[in-house]
């Protein structure tokens, strides 16, 4: 049998308790993450959205509570009732956030018990995916999962946030609509009023935005859901959420001025990492020159180095034919491949081919030229 909550309340969660809060008599709630029994004193690991936090429980300081704890198992939910101490000397864990103190239980409650998880909720457990959506309602409890919800929170609320101190009016624009011309197929939704008619799901809200431009809103901003009936691709789902905005009496720089800060400001308050603005910025023409893309990641190192103009004429026919016919002769400096074996360089030939080169040549350069 469960025990009832009664008139207990929770005083905090588990991850926010400190070492200032020594000697406090507290109430935590959570779930078992695991429990250890040393022949006497028995610890749990106790669980919520914001971390870890171990309990003790003594036999001589409340039997009842310690008897209570040999039952509980990994997932059970309890409350307990307890004071703040600090871990026994050669115990405190600096990986975690509780990882300097304890709760001397004094009173603890079973509210749920918990058959054996199909699999452990940690981050280090490899997990088939099929199996973890399955128990999706398990797979939610695991931190990571759990951290990663909460950095979307903390990111949507700082859009919201900085959106409206720029002048912005979150307006929500509807999502059963009549289809218009665009991009990708929609996905539909029969009408039960009106039979064989149609709702089109929005692929992005472009007509309404529009609508309260023209209509004198000067400033709107959205985080809106977008449904587009496309194949699936690395970067892009059936449904995505956006951030949508749209502004009247400006020009580029103060669009991009905007932006920045709006990313800025979600770094800042997300993940507690500071950028300066303005961010640096390149030409369309430079990026596809560089990086081949219009989305490059600076980070990559390879960049293309234009050889055209210097091939032209050289008495090497291959790259001298394509640079007479309008082609394009670019090179990449792969640092510390000179290792590579013929058959790893003839793979990279074919692989170039796949992204319309019409050859890849190589040389290898030793350290002193």
């Amino acid at each position: 049998m469960n025990d009832t909550l009664g008139n207990w309340k929770r005083t905090q969660l588990c991850g926010t308790v400190t070492a200032e809060q020594m000697g406090q008599e507290i109430c935590v709630m959570g779930w078992v993450q695991r429990r250890r029994d040393h022949g006497g004193l028995i610890f749990i690991d106790l669980r919520d959205r914001e971390g870890v936090l171990q309990l003790a429980l003594d036999p001589d300081r409340d039997p009842e509570a310690h008897k209570k704890a040999e039952q509980v198992r990994n997932e059970f939910v309890v409350a307990v009732k307890g004071k703040v101490s600090p871990r026994p000397e050669g115990t405190v864990n600096p990986k975690m956030k509780t990882g300097e103190v304890e709760i001397e239980v004094s009173e603890l409650k079973i509210l749920n018990r918990a058959e054996t998880p199909p699999f452990m909720l940690d981050d280090y457990s490899e997990v088939a995916e099929n199996i973890r959506l399955k128990y999706r309602y398990l797979d939610l409890r695991r931190p990571s999962v759990q951290k990663s919800l909460m950095l979307r929170h903390r990111v949507s609320r700082t859009v919201r946030r900085y959106l409206d101190d720029q002048g912005f009016l979150d307006i929500e624009t509807p999502v059963l609509t009549k289809s218009t011309p665009e991009g990708a197929r929609y996905y539909l939704v029969p009408s039960r009023v009106s039979s064989g008619q149609f709702y089109a799901l929005p692929q992005s809200p472009q007509l309404f935005k529009q609508l309260l431009m023209v209509a004198g809103f000067d400033r709107y901003a959205q985080i809106v859901k977008c449904f587009r009936d496309e194949d699936l691709r690395a970067d892009r789902q059936p449904e995505f959420t956006q951030i949508d905005c749209e502004m009247s009496f400006v020009d580029r720089e103060d669009v991009m001025t905007i932006m920045e800060g709006m990313i800025a400001r979600v770094f800042s308050e997300g993940i507690g990492v500071e950028i300066s603005c303005p961010l640096p910025r390149i030409t369309y023409a430079e990026a596809l020159a560089k990086y081949g893309v219009d989305n490059p990641d600076l980070r990559f190192g390879l960049e293309l180095v234009e050889l055209t103009s210097i091939v032209k004429g050289c008495g090497f026919k291959v790259f001298a034919s394509v640079a007479d016919k309008g082609g394009m002769v670019k090179a990449i400096n792969v640092k510390g491949a000179a290792t590579f074996s013929r058959k790893e360089l003839d793979d990279l030939t074919s692989f170039a081919a796949i992204y319309g080169a019409k050859g890849l040549a190589w040389v290898k350069m030793t350290a002193d030229g």
